[in-house]
């Protein structure tokens, strides 16, 4: 089959995708909302830019660049806002990209339509023509933030449920709410993690050939790490630094790792206020392997989140051995058994994220246990090699 992946083109949830996709036989054309370098392996790849994405990039500085130029400061200080404006104006435009996506559809002629997230991608492909099937993946946030954002958000949502002819989440609970949101109850679904997958073989690799003395961190002390960067309304990196100087008057030899925050306006401010610097490292965005390596050095990955599915993240630390801490929400618990394999916090609470941190470092114990749990459910739930034959199951009911 040939298959049109509707994505964001930078993300490497996107690039996974195409990898799984492409070994089960199947031809892969990307049609791209934001700008990226070319990908290995496409067979065809076109840029549709969709709510201003012309002048995006990433939210933070690669490894190896010099410092952020002044619009991507200027888009780190106002990010919230700018957010917001775009949330307001996409949908409104909508019917403009959607002509320009059906031009793209009759160039590419798919046998199946595959978008990645509703906002924007799947109210996109809402359009096509009923004669293709349109299958739409739903991340964490997708239902719960992004379509409470305002009544046409709402509506352009509806629009997408109800055209998808098939539908993947990384969450049971998102399937109950698409179908309350309009989604067919006949339609095929599967519950398989955002990025299709880990390939655990890669990662344990990855994990061992690197170290944390690449990133001046010091050695043989707790380590935390907050991978999440900045996702406003969903994220609350606010509350995680507030946590900080908590945990530091019980465990002050702690260090706090935060790749994706450095040069980040908010992030350097929140040091300064707090006096917390000397004790967080603030990296710029790394590659996979080197997040790998991180996570199999740390004792703790924290993540304070109110609107998430399955981070991607969140199953890569606990693949690598890292004892999990995250917010107490429906699509966690999937994952968690709280005070077993993992610890459940009010999302917005820092002394409760702190006195949970405080525990776990105390307890070798449950972090060895944990380790133990946690690599045995990323093996049975997330491992890409049973996730392709999911999928490869899946995508075959629409051939």
């Amino acid at each position: 089959m040939r298959i049109l992946l509707v994505a964001d083109g930078r993300s490497p949830i996107t690039k996974n995708w195409i990898r799984m996709i492409g070994s089960l036989g199947h031809q892969i054309v990307l049609l791209s909302t934001f700008p990226h370098k070319p990908i290995p392996d496409v067979e065809g790849q076109f840029f549709l830019p969709v709510g201003f994405s012309s002048f995006a990039g990433s939210q933070v500085k690669s490894e190896g660049q010099g410092k952020p130029s002044r619009i991507n400061g200027f888009v780190a200080l106002f990010r919230p806002l700018l957010m917001r404006i775009r949330a307001f104006l996409t949908p409104i435009l909508m019917p403009r990209y959607q002509a320009q996506f059906l031009e793209y559809v009759n160039q590419i002629n798919p046998d199946i339509v595959h978008a990645l997230r509703i906002p924007f991608e799947g109210m996109l492909a809402a359009a096509l023509p009923e004669e293709i099937p349109l299958i739409v993946s739903i991340w964490g946030n997708d239902l719960t933030l992004h379509a409470k954002t305002s009544q046409l958000m709402a509506s352009r949502t509806r629009d997408a449920l109800g055209r998808a002819d098939g539908l993947i989440a990384d969450a049971a609970r998102d399937i109950q709410l698409a179908e309350e949101m309009g989604l067919r109850k006949s339609i095929p679904h599967i519950v398989v993690p955002g990025s299709g997958g880990l390939d655990l073989d890669v990662i344990r690799a990855a994990a061992g050939d690197s170290s944390v003395e690449n990133y001046e961190i010091p050695l043989n002390v707790p380590l935390i790490i907050n991978t999440r960067g900045f996702r406003p309304g969903s994220v609350h990196q606010d509350v995680f630094f507030q946590s900080i100087p908590f945990i530091l008057k019980e465990v002050p030899e702690a260090h706090f790792i935060c790749p994706g925050m450095r040069a980040q306006p908010q992030a350097e401010k929140w040091l300064r206020e707090l006096g917390i610097d000397t004790s967080v490292s603030l990296l710029p965005f790394l590659s996979q392997s080197n997040l790998w390596a991180l996570y199999s050095n740390a004792d703790v990955y924290i993540s304070l989140s109110s609107h998430d599915g399955t981070p991607n993240s969140f199953l890569e630390a606990i693949a690598c051995g890292c004892f999990p801490v995250v917010g107490n929400i429906a699509s966690l618990r999937e994952w968690v058994d709280h005070g077993k394999n993992g610890w459940l916090v009010e999302p917005q609470d820092a002394r409760a994220a702190a006195d949970a941190v405080i525990s776990v470092l105390r307890d070798k114990n449950l972090r060895s246990r944990a380790a133990v749990i946690n690599q045995k459910i990323a093996v049975d739930r997330a491992d890409i090699q049973q996730i392709k034959k999911v999928v490869r199951k899946f995508y075959e009911q629409f051939e």
